[in-house]
């Protein structure tokens, strides 16, 4: 068990025991459980095993981030609404990251607010999105616009659904764990970068115990959880700009956070003193787990226009993470604009 002054995580029989604990004790009205197709398929059975007292009602909702809507919003608490859902009712989040941030939201809003318990099924869920209580949708393509901090009752993970998961979808939350190391833990990051048994949950512990330490320091993000967004400033335009345009293959969250990472390393080499050979291993690093990516003039030119949405902003200055070395990381950096076409002219290097 992780503890923080937020939430309580549990793992495998530990985090069975604990559900059915603690929904006995509290005594719900009802229990909803909110899936989107792929868990209802491959977990929701084995969820349902787990528990010892049986749901009011399945909610589903479509899978991906292009279904990060408010309509997606309106249509659960419909739902919530039709079925009885009440004030002491209870919305269990059993998916990925799309899951426990739009059921998370739901749940914070839903009668001015009900209890909700996050089961991240996707590794990106796991040690990112179910921990530390952001929660919200998307603004069209643009990430993460629509949202409150509200913490869940507690975060479950069961690594056995890891296993129903394509190889791609792994490396998305592998993404998230290096840039743990990169932000916090050198040591950590010198194990990750030679590979990961993606259901080894030693590893899988290190990265929720990283998050939650900076998240339970600081759960509103005033001043050090800004540091969980290395690589996100750049990353979540560029996943903003593929989901906007059809023509182009979409990226999972952490194949673009990846590409963000290496970005960010450059305006860390120029501003904040990463050495020129962190700045290699870090490229080298991702691109041995995530292949390069193609840009044109165009396509950076509108990424860096995307920018000025991002939600770190303030009065119109961008705000970036960036490395000092690594295993440590600065706030509220602000980057010349000149320098954004370098970083992408370093990404393309060979």
């Amino acid at each position: 068990m992780t503890e923080n002054t937020t939430h309580e995580i549990y793992y495998t029989e530990l985090a069975t025991a604990a559900l059915n604990q603690f929904l006995a004790a509290k005594a719900y009205s009802k229990i909803f459980v909110l899936v989107d197709e792929n868990t209802k398929h491959h977990c929701l059975p084995i969820f349902l095993d787990k528990l010892e007292i049986a749901p009011a009602a399945i909610l589903e909702i479509k899978a991906g981030e292009i279904h990060k809507t408010i309509q997606a919003c309106i249509n659960v608490w419909e739902a919530l609404s039709q079925k009885g859902g009440d004030r002491k009712s209870i919305l269990v989040n059993l998916g990925g990251g799309v899951v426990t941030d739009l059921g998370g939201f739901v749940a914070s809003t839903f009668k001015r607010g009900i209890d909700f318990i996050n089961i991240p099924t996707t590794l990106l869920a796991m040690v990112d999105a179910s921990v530390g209580g952001k929660t919200g949708v998307d603004l069209g393509v643009l990430k993460n616009q629509v949202g409150v901090i509200n913490q869940p009752q507690m975060v479950l993970l069961f690594p056995e659904f890891l296993k129903t998961l394509p190889k791609n979808e792994l490396y998305s939350g592998f993404a998230e764990m290096l840039k743990h190391g990169l932000i916090c833990d050198q040591n950590y990051w010198n194990a990750l970068k030679e590979g990961i048994d993606f259901y080894n949950e030693h590893h899988i512990r290190t990265s929720v115990d990283i998050k939650s330490a900076i998240v339970t320091k600081d759960p509103t993000e005033k001043n050090i959880r800004k540091k969980l967004n290395f690589g996100h400033t750049l990353g979540h335009a560029i996943e903003s700009y593929f989901l906007d345009h059809v023509s182009l293959k979409t990226l999972l969250h952490g194949e673009a956070i990846a590409i963000g990472m290496v970005l960010e390393a450059y305006l860390s080499h120029q501003l904040t003193g990463l050495s020129g050979l962190d700045l290699q291993e870090i490229k080298r690093t991702f691109l041995t787990f995530f292949p390069k990516v193609s840009f044109t003039a165009k396509d950076i030119d509108i990424i860096i226009h995307l920018l000025k949405h991002d939600k770190k902003n303030v009065n119109n200055d961008i705000n970036f993470v960036l490395l000092k070395t690594i295993g440590e990381a600065t706030i509220d950096v602000k980057v010349p604009p000149a320098l954004f076409p370098d970083a992408f002219a370093y990404y393309k290097e060979p």
